[in-house]
């Protein structure tokens, strides 16, 4: 269960589950209601191949680039650290959204669904190391299986986001979705250093 929570907390930040009901209502707030469900499944979908592509090949990839686990723990962890660190004081970055300039190619696009909402706004940089990180440190069948429910369980609940974007936008409003990115930031930056702490401990550097 601890493995499922750990994996949950990390995706759901680094998914950016609390954040893009704002971005996707943004997007596409002159599609009808039909549209945005089509967009909305559409964009859910490639994000979930694009995640369980690197989560099942993330042992292979760290195999052909000559990457050890201590060395993915640490540099996950800084990665995710520093993506807390933007949750925690509200700052926008690439890590876990779109930058100023792919919003506004996303904003001159058609079909938002493959990018930028699939692909960098819910499987962003944050997203792909932070599968690669949990998957390619379970030690045992069952964990596996904990972390890629944690992924499907994330995945169903940013899709449901999507379809209730514009309902949340007016309920929540911007200081209620803030409130929640601060709290899940604060959660996410003790999970970043523990997996820093486990990096270099795992990789022998403080050793003897």
């Amino acid at each position: 269960m601890n493995t499922f929570l750990v994996a949950f907390a990390t995706l759901f930040a680094t998914v950016g589950v609390a954040d893009i009901a704002f971005i996707f209502a943004a997007l596409t707030k002159d599609n009808t209601a039909a549209e945005r469900r089509v967009l909305a499944t559409r964009g859910a979908l490639v994000a979930f191949v694009i995640l369980v592509f690197f989560a099942l090949l993330g042992d292979d990839i760290l195999g052909l680039f000559g990457i050890t686990i201590p060395a993915l723990r640490t540099a996950g962890g800084i990665l995710l650290l520093l993506i807390s660190i933007d949750m925690v004081f509200a700052r926008h970055s690439g890590g876990t959204g779109t930058t100023d300039e792919e919003e506004k190619e996303a904003r001159q696009s058609q079909d938002i669904s493959v990018f930028p909402l699939a692909m960098p706004l819910m499987a962003g940089p944050g997203a792909i190391s932070a599968v690669i990180l949990l998957i390619t440190t379970t030690e045992t069948q069952l964990d596996f299986w904990l972390v890629m429910l944690a992924l499907v369980v994330i995945m169903v609940l940013a899709w449901l986001t999507l379809l209730i974007a514009i309902p949340i936008q007016r309920l929540l409003g911007l200081t209620g979705l803030s409130v929640v990115s601060r709290v899940v930031g604060i959660l996410l930056s003790a999970l970043a250093v523990q997996f820093v702490f486990d990096g270099i401990r795992s990789s022998g550097l403080l050793s003897g």
